[in-house]
């Protein structure tokens, strides 16, 4: 089977060399997304979901086709706000199994990071 891999990144300052989105098979893998630092946890939850999107359409499936998903929350007590735009984004009729933690993320003012798997 082949790999396809997508929006390869090298972060400066030594970051990861990582790619964006993987596709094998009949799935899609999406490495961990956020928003824009700044703003509050629903509008860098949007924004995260919205560039998952996009990732997404660019490996040829979509949020209904969506399998699994690991939120991190920089606290947990943001749970409720960034459930407002989870909601909002999730397809109602194909939700995914999720898992969502506090962690300590990588960047001062990030407040959720959100990785996806879905089917092709």
């Amino acid at each position: 089977m082949t790999i396809e891999r997508h929006l390869i990144v090298e972060e400066p300052d030594n970051g990861p060399i990582i790619s964006r989105a993987v596709a094998h098979g009949d799935r899609v893998y999406i490495c961990g997304i956020t928003g824009d630092r700044g703003g509050d946890v629903t509008a860098q939850t949007k924004l995260a979901l919205e560039r998952i999107d996009q990732l997404l359409a660019r490996a040829g499936t979509d949020k209904s086709r969506a399998l699994t998903a690991q939120v991190w929350l920089s606290d947990i007590r943001l749970f409720r706000q960034h459930n407002l735009a989870w909601n909002e984004w999730v397809d109602p009729q194909n939700p995914p199994v999720r898992a969502c933690v506090q962690a300590e993320l990588t960047a001062p003012g990030l407040l959720v990071e959100i990785m996806l798997t879905a089917a092709r």
